[in-house]
């Protein structure tokens, strides 16, 4: 799917959007979470408010998307 190996796309993955899609209602910096893996790089994501109701699911360009972590990448001492 993706050839970055720091991005490697999975269920469930929590993600940002990269890029503006006003088409979709959609703005850069949006939060989403990976839903299904399609073909050729294309990952259902879904789009939710703060109460958990979805308000967009699209099929986005894994390079339009950016992994979000919530933990630390190394344990810090």
């Amino acid at each position: 799917m993706d050839t970055n190996p720091i991005f490697r796309p999975r269920l469930l993955l929590a993600v940002a959007l990269l890029q503006d899609r006003p088409e979709k209602g959609l703005k850069r910096g949006q939060v989403g979470t990976v839903v299904g893996l399609l073909h050729d790089r294309a990952l259902l994501t879904e789009f939710s408010d703060d109460s958990g109701r979805c308000y967009a699911l699209e099929a986005v360009d894994s390079d339009l998307l950016l992994e979000l972590h919530h933990e630390p990448a190394v344990a810090v001492a």
